[in-house]
Formats: C-alpha cells, sequence, structure tokens
C-alpha cells in the first residue's frame, strides 16, 4: 500500500513573468509526495498551466477522484499508467505523479532515475537558455545587467506584436551576437503579419536567432505549413504539441519541438514525444514552466535526448526551496537524487 499526498506551495517569482497572454509575480505549484511501507519516498512536482485550464484547486480535486479510484493501491509503473489512462487527468498533474512515483523506484531499487527510464544519466553540466519576459524596452539593459544575462550562451527573449522589435532591439545592443530564441507564445494571427515581422528584425545589427518559437496559435496549422519554407528561421512548436501529435504532420509544420514534461503528461509519453521527433527528421528541445529545482531536476533527467534546453524555470522563483540544480556560467547541474 503506498501514501500519497499534494501539498500547495506558494512561489514568489523575482521579477514580473509576463508573456504574450498573462503576467504573473507568483506562482502556485504542487508537490506530491510517495512513499511504501518500507520507508522509501519519491517526490515530483506539478506546475499547472492556465493555458489547458489547470488550476490548482481543480487538480486537488483531480488527486482526490485518484485516490478513491485505487491510487494508492497501484503496485507498478504500469498500473499507475493504466490508471492514469483510465481517469484522463490533467497533464501536469498526470506528470507529477508518475516522476513522484518513477523516483520512488529509483530509491527503491538503487539506480539513477534516467536508468529507470532506460535513458542515459544527463551530463555533469547541461547548458539552459535564459529568457527575458516581456517588459518595456526601456528598462531592458538595467534588467539584462541585473540579471547577469551575460553569463549564458543563448537567451530566450518573449515577444509580442506590439513591442517584439523594440525588445529585441534593446537585447542586441546589450548584448550583440548572442544566439536568441525568439518566443511568440502564439501571439500573431497568420503567417504573412509574422513573416513581415521578421522581415523587419532582420535589419537590427547583432541579431542572431536560433529558433522561434510557437509564433502563431496552435489551430493555424495551415499557416504554418506555409511559414515553414519561408521563414528565415527554425520554426518549433510548443503548444502544438502537448501529450500526442500527428507528428508526420508536425513535421510538415515545424522544423522542431519543444517537449515540456508538464505538458507532456508523464516521463514516458515525454521520451515518446522526443523519440518520434527525432524519427521525423526534427531537432528536439526540452523546455519547462516556473518550476522549482524538483521539477526541473526531472527536466533533466531526460535532457539526453535534446539538442536544446531551456530550464531556467527554477530562476525566476524568488528563494528557491530546495536547491537540487545549480547553475554557474548558464550550465545546470543536478544533485543525485531528487531528496527534498
Amino acid at each position: 500500500m503506498l501514501t500519497w499526498t499534494l501539498e500547495t506551495r506558494e512561489l514568489p517569482l523575482r521579477y514580473i513573468w509576463k508573456i504574450s497572454r498573462s503576467a504573473s509575480t507568483s506562482k502556485t505549484n504542487l508537490l506530491v509526495r510517495v512513499s511504501s511501507a518500507g520507508g522509501a519516498i519519491g517526490w515530483g512536482e506539478v506546475a499547472p498551466n492556465i493555458r489547458y485550464g489547470e488550476t490548482p484547486t481543480g487538480l486537488q480535486v483531480e488527486f482526490e477522484q485518484l485516490l478513491t479510484k485505487g491510487l494508492d493501491k497501484v503496485g507498478s509503473l504500469a498500473e499507475l499508467s493504466s490508471l492514469l489512462d483510465a481517469q484522463a487527468p490533467a497533464h501536469a498533474l498526470r506528470f507529477g505523479l508518475e516522476s513522484a512515483y518513477v523516483h520512488l523506484l529509483a530509491s527503491q531499487t538503487g539506480q539513477p532515475v534516467a536508468h529507470v527510464l532506460g535513458l542515459a544519466v544527463p551530463a555533469a553540466a547541461v547548458p539552459t537558455a535564459f529568457t527575458l519576459p516581456i517588459m518595456e524596452p526601456g528598462v531592458v539593459a538595467a534588467f539584462v545587467q541585473g540579471q547577469q544575462m551575460g553569463r549564458f550562451e543563448l537567451l530566450k527573449i518573449k515577444v509580442n506584436q506590439e513591442s517584439g522589435y523594440d525588445l529585441l532591439r534593446e537585447i542586441t545592443r546589450a548584448l550583440p551576437n548572442r544566439l536568441l530564441i525568439i518566443d511568440g507564445n502564439e501571439a500573431w494571427a497568420d503567417a504573412d503579419s509574422l513573416l513581415q515581422f521578421l522581415e523587419q528584425i532582420k535589419t537590427l545589427p547583432g541579431l542572431r536567432v536560433r529558433l522561434l518559437e510557437q509564433p502563431l496559435p496552435a489551430a493555424c496549422a495551415d499557416h504554418y505549413r506555409y511559414l515553414r519554407p519561408l521563414s528565415p528561421y527554425p520554426v518549433f512548436a510548443d503548444e502544438s504539441v502537448t501529450d500526442t501529435a500527428d507528428f508526420a504532420d508536425i513535421a510538415q509544420q515545424f522544423h522542431g519541438v519543444n517537449m515540456k514534461l508538464m505538458k507532456a503528461g508523464g516521463y514516458q509519453n515525454g521520451i515518446h514525444l522526443l523519440r518520434q521527433t527525432q524519427a521525423h527528421g526534427l531537432q528536439t528541445m526540452i523546455g519547462c514552466m516556473v518550476e522549482t529545482t524538483l521539477g526541473i531536476w526531472s527536466a533533466l533527467q531526460v535532457s539526453s535526448l535534446a539538442q536544446v534546453c531551456d530550464l531556467d524555470g527554477f530562476l525566476v522563483v524568488q528563494d528557491e526551496p530546495f536547491g537540487l540544480v545549480q547553475e554557474e556560467k548558464g550550465l545546470l547541474t543536478a544533485a543525485l537524487t531528487p531528496l527534498i
């Protein structure tokens, strides 16, 4: 018999986290704890995504329902997967539950989590991007200096139609020739208006773009098919790939996929999505939500499958509580086990 608990954790942020569709100064995540009769413990993090209607209160209700359906009686990862398939909880909650159980198995068997998942252990140091949220262009230089963004070789810039050009102008002034991820979070309505924006930013001195992430809504599949051969930069899916995807079609729309475990709904499906991405000749990326180092530690366990890592969510959190991942000079190092 297993004992499961779910508790909320309020996470004040170090600065206003603004993207094209929302802004916040704090985040409410949840922590899953599972323990066995023998004393082994596993922890998982749940980062609700309002884009998909996930809320802390709603996830608490789903968790209680899972307990009534026999969550405490599962005896294997396969049994847990069957239960979650049948009950279909929110993706973020499913990931928190599955990751906690996998961490429990690793504790019981003495194996690294990556080996439990059938993967190579992560590199000793994994480079990550660091994100500039949407802000007034006039404060970008001070933000860059205050956050010491120069230590990161890859930066992500959140943009919208209103201030995207100005933000990119200011970041290229502050850190010219730094490799950038431009993340639109579905801010543009159509491919032609986006192409006009891309043509405009090409004139910025010192602009180097690694990739363009989900600039149009996920529903705009035809626009992505039109955009793909015309974009001067690789276009990556984010919101267009959640827990499932038609990868033959995704390969017609995008050059790569940003897989987030919270959206994939578990380690197992996240690995499946990354391998499908590879199998269809697409570039692989691992991203995150605003998370503690517990969630980022989890993402690092699958980082051997990624060409690009954007795992800076814990750096947004004020007084991050667990210290399971350390960052130095843009490189992430993880603790051996996710014990909190």
